[in-house]
């Protein structure tokens, strides 16, 4: 099937879709979930082939790592799943309502967004994610995963398809696509495709932007910083470091910029360096940093970059406004956490940092729609339109207005014969 036959039929089952009831889409999710572990042999074997073939041509061991699908990832995956069943129906819900006159009611309702269209990286797991996500919120989606996974995709897609449709949902809701061409063609059609949500580099996010008239909701590169302040718990602040950047690195919530106030620098680098260590993470600093630990020099860029690696840089700062204005230029707007036991610093920073999400005393890592309990996420978005941070089931519909009347017309309201009463409903 060629891309715009399947961005149709995408669209036409999402119209059927949107009205589909939260009983049966909780069936289907169920379905999938069971069907996933049932076929979990066919789905371990796809990603051996993956990873095989990534191992031969060298993929680094970082995105090695979020490629691998193994049995405890499915596991988690089909426990996600779950959760997501678990979790209200965003769709229908009335989120305000009026009187506009006797007998004439307005009402704003939520809706499924339409068909989503949505390109993610070698990670399978996200592929679940993101079509179970679609499917609770009566969304048809257009998945484009990366090739290297290429084989797990295929065999996942074949998965959810069958099973949610065997269970009643509409024949041709989710379309899965392979090549760059397809990428290409997709963002020509504005007509089929209501959203898309890019997860890549910060250039091929800009590149979707500038080549296609659809809305794009989503985040380039996540360029995460921890700032330990000069009131900061400094056995606190080296495990939250640690964690933020050694936990997982190759994901976007993982930090890549250690920001230290200069009261607590000559304690504290040493302290997390050693911790550091045991992970054999690189650091490059600052001159202020480079006279009290032994790194490599830090470069403008170095402040800029997205390392997805076992690199750290560092920076000592003279206040928290100084760590508030290097996050504002060089972060991404992702996600930005403070260290400190002082309340009016904290609630300073994160007021004053322009980020979809910021902490306080916690990893940069709880970042995520699982950790949120919003039933995982289609991506992380640093837009300021429409949806912030984890795009879970409440970023992906919209709302409509409907109107119930008895006969009203607007000549009345013109010419003074009524006149709008404008009072809230009750609930």
């Amino acid at each position: 099937m060629d891309i715009r036959t399947a961005a149709k039929a995408a669209k036409t089952a999402a119209i059927q879709l949107a009205a589909s009831g939260t009983d049966l889409k909780n069936k289907a999710l169920q379905t999938i979930a069971d069907e996933m572990w049932a076929h979990k042999e066919k789905i371990l074997e796809a990603n051996e082939k993956d990873l095989a073939f990534s191992r031969k041509n060298k993929l680094a061991q970082p995105l090695l790592k979020r490629l691998k699908f193994d049995e405890t990832k499915l596991a988690e995956t089909i426990s996600g799943i779950k959760s997501l069943i678990g979790l209200p129906d965003p769709v229908g819900v009335t989120l305000s309502s009026r009187e506009l006159d006797e007998g004439l009611e307005l009402y704003q309702i939520t809706c499924p967004i339409g068909v989503i269209g949505v390109i993610f990286e070698s990670r399978p797991d996200a592929q679940v994610q993101i079509s179970t996500l679609c499917l609770k919120s009566g969304n048809g989606v257009l998945l484009k995963g990366g090739s290297e996974a290429a084989h797990t995709n295929r065999a996942l897609a074949d998965v959810i398809v069958t099973a949610s449709e065997s269970a009643g949902i509409p024949v041709g809701w989710l379309q899965l696509l392979e090549t760059r061409e397809d990428v290409r063609e997709m963002l020509k059609m504005d007509e089929s495709i209501d959203l898309l949500v890019p997860r890549g580099s910060n250039e091929f996010v800009k590149f979707i932007m500038d080549n296609s008239n659809i809305p794009v909701l989503g985040h380039a590169d996540g360029i995460c910083h921890v700032y330990v302040d000069k009131e900061a718990d400094l056995a606190m602040a080296s495990n939250i470091v640690v964690d933020a950047k050694c936990q997982y690195v190759a994901v976007c919530n993982a930090a890549e910029t250690l920001l230290v106030h200069e009261a607590v620098a000559g304690d504290f680098l040493p302290m997390v360096q050693q911790a550091l260590s045991q992970y054999e993470v690189e650091l490059r600093g600052c001159p202020k940093t480079g006279a009290i630990i032994e790194v490599k020099p830090a470069t403008e860029e170095d402040w800029r970059t997205e390392y997805l690696d076992y690199i750290l840089s560092v920076k000592v700062v003279t206040s928290t406004d100084e760590a508030i204005e290097h996050i504002n230029i060089y972060g991404s707007g992702h996600t930005d956490a403070i260290v400190t036991s002082n309340r009016n610093t904290a609630n300073h920073f994160m007021s004053l940092v322009d980020s979809g999400n910021v902490f306080w005393n916690c990893s940069t890592r709880f970042s995520d729609g699982y950790r949120y309990g919003l039933g995982a996420e289609v991506g992380i978005s640093t837009s300021k339109i429409h949806a912030r941070g984890p795009v879970g089931l409440e970023g992906l519909v919209i709302y409509k207005w409907q109107i119930r009347g008895s006969g009203q017309i607007v000549r009345d309201y013109a010419d003074g014969t009524r006149k709008f009463t404008h009072r809230p409903l009750k609930k």
